[in-house]
């Protein structure tokens, strides 16, 4: 598989932490979903345009359901968009 540089960095840049959610909520008509965690008082973002939305939005709401800590992966350790989830 040949990998452009650009997204060895990108992926390079990514973060990951052990998380639970604690609360979803979601706006009619906005571009994203927002997620709470206990770890954090930060509230965090699930844009609609991530090509994994859908399966992501369902591994959120099914770690909030049961209480479980999920691996979560954001762009970067700063940042508060969600680009992936997994148990």
């Amino acid at each position: 598989m040949n990998t452009s540089k650009s997204d060895k960095d990108r992926h390079a840049k990514r973060h990951q932490r052990e998380m639970t959610v604690a609360h979803i909520r979601e706006q009619e008509g906005a571009d994203s979903v927002e997620v709470v965690f206990l770890e954090s008082a930060r509230f965090y973002r699930l844009l609609k345009k991530n090509p994994a939305y859908d399966e992501v939005l369902k591994r959120l709401r099914d770690g909030m359901e049961k209480g479980h800590a999920l691996k979560v992966l954001f762009a970067s350790e700063e940042s508060d968009i969600i680009e992936g989830a997994r148990a």
